[in-house]
């Protein structure tokens, strides 16, 4: 009794919101917050206890490193919490979506609560009351690691951090209040020690790392809001749960896909204009004329809504004045600068207990232009002296076009379509490469890239926004778009099949062109040749030096290595889609790419390790001196093995080295292995190795142009480095061992190549311990994608 009477008084204690906040400048809102000026503090009124909101926090100013990969106006989590007072403790507590029972009984729903954890975020103490309303001190939670900064550091080698309270602060500039949502930003410095070279590059001071923190507390969306099914071939990504009240006969996880609120005001009418409009707001500091650009691209989604009777219900607009881009309420298109070019991304904020997007963000690095614009000038050599640059500044202008419109669409909920290229580029979804053609034997840049939406943006669209009357005609008429559009020939394949070259599946490629990867290979293997036939002094502006050649010659070189990872999927590859039973009358299964396409796509890849494939014309290695005082040697050069010199021969090195790693990876070769034993005609494991080795060693004919002897090295570690991977399987394995026993009794038998007799020794150590003497790490090439 006792101590129930001095709990009591102690609680009593507590002063009003008004007497503790007299000093202290309110902002009203969804949870209005005071600050204290004296202290540097936020105090925030809970008045909403027990009510389920929404958390986000974002990174509304990063750090500038696309390998770091924190960036200005990055999205943090989305958490469903709720406030819960428990003496003079505030829990802030995150709900568990992931596990649900869909019920009207209230044991079944206590079951799964007491089941599976919540987590609490923070929790504070109470510093002033109003009856129900508690006032507690938000500050150190303002200014901690909310988005996971010292960890993504410390994954990327780059030090150790912490934040420092000291050095941080509350933002008030961008603390705001609105009816729906508070918005709380924080100026956090993370001290640390031992900072990595990608800190160093961005940072003037590397042991302090400044950014700002954003939080965000929204009201849950209105009812009436309703998840609509998920199916393979939709074109969304998949958002789930699991329902523990469902029939034993059905599965409890529970499939939906992510979109925005859209309605009509006339769901009868054939046209009609939204109730509420999708609008998505550029960042105003985007420079013209990208900004026209990135607009425009955006814009073109308006076609497909227009498609099923909507009217403007998709729009794009320049933030107005004074409006605040981490504002909860505004789908941002922002422009970000980093110091090396990378990936652009666009995700959204949703609910997490349906799946509505609440907030698209998306983020475009600004020195993708650039790179199109670079592939443009190595492609074409246009500085003449007469020729402008008008053709590859569209063409890189094009490309920003269309990316904005790809990366609008993952905020609308769509999934990547890397299968669309091989059908006419129908869609915005996939990663395109510039379609470069040649007219007159010249390079032209015409059609390098699509406009508008394509056939499959149509389809997504329709599948994710078109109205329907009732539950029972949208369940119809979803099954009838699909089973439509599969009949007009449309494919879809996304990232779990296609981001990694050595998947399996023979479609649905990054960066690829044409309906055909070998045929495209051809053309892009042409179309690089002729580019480095006319390489040369007009590939660099006046004033340039010499050296600069080698930025634009880069991606001329390596232009076929997009449509080389296209090539090799046919090796060891598989036909099929995402089928679900009932689909067709008759399953169509999977199937092994045929014997004639797997032996003209290896004998591709081959060639493309080829001496006579790698070599650069005299002329061009005649004209580029080593790396000029005051120019940088960057990431996206090649990797030389004599020191300032540009490097010819490791250049040939990495290039063949990577068409290895996409031909020798043991889950392809281990495909390789099974379909052969299975099909007549396709080349198994014991006959790839001997290609290799027949072509870099066994050919006296083979032109040398001086790379002959390193590409010989690289065949050979490459092969050997396969067969000691624990993925390779065991016939596999036993099928490259025997290719190297062949070779190493070649070494015995014709000694006439230098250097035979120590690798004949070499051999024999591996054969006997397992170990290779001659290992060595080829030189990687620059960076790829994206583009």
């Amino acid at each position: 009794m006792l101590l129930l009477l001095v709990s009591s008084n102690l609680w009593a204690a507590l002063p009003s919101v008004s007497d503790f906040t007299k000093d202290m400048t309110r902002s009203d809102g969804y949870l209005p917050f005071y600050y204290d000026a004296g202290s540097d503090k936020i105090y925030l009124l809970v008045n909403k206890p027990d009510t389920q909101m929404l958390l986000q926090t974002s990174l509304p100013q990063g750090v500038g490193s696309n390998d770091i990969g924190l960036d200005r106006g990055q999205l943090g989590l989305a958490h469903l919490i709720v406030f819960e007072r428990h003496g003079n403790k505030v829990l802030m507590k995150e709900l568990n979506t992931r596990y649900r029972s869909v019920s009207d009984n209230a044991a079944e729903l206590a079951s799964i609560d007491e089941a599976f954890a919540d987590s609490v975020l923070a929790g504070f103490t109470a510093v002033a009351e109003n009856g129900d309303n508690v006032l507690v001190d938000y500050t150190s939670y303002l200014l901690s690691d909310v988005h996971g900064i010292s960890n993504r550091l410390t994954r990327a080698k780059q030090g150790s951090y912490k934040p420092d309270p000291s050095r941080s602060a509350v933002f008030l500039p961008r603390s705001k209040g609105f009816p729906k949502n508070t918005e709380l930003e924080s100026i956090v410095t993370f001290a640390g020690s031992n900072p990595g070279e990608y800190v160093k590059q961005v940072t003037p001071s590397a042991e302090s790392i400044t950014v700002h923190l954003h939080h965000s507390f929204v009201e849950l969306p209105e009812p009436g809001y309703t998840p609509r099914a998920y199916h393979p071939f939709a074109g969304y990504g998949k958002q789930y749960y699991y329902d523990y009240a469902t029939d034993i006969t059905e599965p409890t996880e529970v499939k939906y896909i992510a979109r925005h609120r859209l309605q009509k005001k006339d769901i009868d009418a054939k046209m009609s204009e939204p109730v509420e409009p999708i609008i998505y707001y550029l960042d105003p500091g985007i420079p013209e004329p990208v900004m026209s650009a990135l607009k425009e691209g955006a814009s073109w989604w308006n076609q497909a809504y227009e498609a099923i009777g909507y009217k403007d219900a998709f729009q794009v607009k320049v933030l107005p004045e004074g409006a605040d881009p981490m504002d909860i309420r505004y789908n941002m298109i922002n422009w970000v600068h980093r110091a090396t070019r990378g990936w652009s991304y666009g995700y959204s904020v949703k609910d997490p207990r349906t799946g509505e997007i609440i907030k698209g963000n998306v983020t475009l690095g600004s020195l993708r232009v650039r790179q199109d614009f670079l592939i443009a000038l190595g492609m074409t050599s246009p500085f003449d002296g007469e020729q402008t640059t008008d053709a590859q500044k569209e063409m890189a202008l094009a490309r920003i076009r269309q990316l904005s419109a790809h990366e609008v669409g993952h905020t609308l909920g769509l999934s990547h379509n890397f299968a669309a290229s091989e059908d006419g580029r129908e869609s915005v979804m996939d990663y395109p490469h510039p379609l470069i053609s040649v007219k007159n034997d010249k390079i032209v840049l015409d059609d390098a890239y699509d406009t508008g939406m394509g056939k499959w943006d149509f389809h997504t669209i329709a599948y994710g926004y078109q109205d329907y009357a009732s539950e029972e005609a949208e369940a119809a008429g979803l099954a009838a778009l699909i089973e439509s559009d599969r009949e007009k020939g449309l494919e879809f394949k996304t990232d779990w099949d296609t981001r990694s070259a050595y998947h399996p599946s023979s479609n649905g490629h990054m960066w690829d062109n044409g309906n055909d990867p070998l045929d495209a290979f051809d053309e892009m293997a042409g179309i690089r040749s002729l580019a480095l036939k006319n390489f040369g002094m007009n590939s660099i502006p006046d004033n340039a030096s010499l050296s600069s050649l080698e930025d634009v010659l880069v991606p001329v070189y390596l232009s076929h290595r997009y449509q080389l990872e296209a090539v090799s999927k046919q090796i060891g590859g598989l036909d099929y889609e995402y089928e679900r039973k009932g689909d067709y009358s008759k399953p169509k299964g999977v199937s092994f790419v045929a014997a004639e396409r797997q032996k003209r796509a290896l004998k591709q890849l081959l060639e493309a390790t080829s001496p006579a494939f790698l070599r650069l014309p005299d002329e061009v290695l005649a004209l580029i001196p080593p790396t000029a005082f005051g120019d940088d040697i960057t990431r996206e050069q090649f990797k030389s093995r004599m020191g300032l010199a540009f490097d010819p021969v490791s250049a040939a090195e990495a290039a063949a080295n990577f068409s290895y790693s996409l031909l020798l990876h043991p889950e392809r070769l281990n495909r390789v292995s099974w379909q052969a034993s299975q099909s007549k005609g396709i080349p198994d494991v014991a006959e790839i190795a001997g290609r290799i080795f027949a072509m870099h060693w066994y050919d006296k004919k083979q032109a040398d142009y001086g790379l002959n002897a390193r590409l010989r090295m690289v065949a050979l570690n490459a092969v050997i480095k396969a067969a000691s991977s624990d993925e390779l399987a065991p016939e596999a394995k036993l099928a490259l061992n025997d290719a190297l026993m062949e070779l190493d009794e070649w070494l015995d038998d014709k000694s006439k190549l230098p250097g035979s007799e120590l690798l004949h020794k070499q051999l024999g150590v591996y054969f006997e311990t397992g170990s290779w003497p001659g290992a060595f790490e080829p030189k990687p090439l620059p960076p790829g994608s994206p583009i």
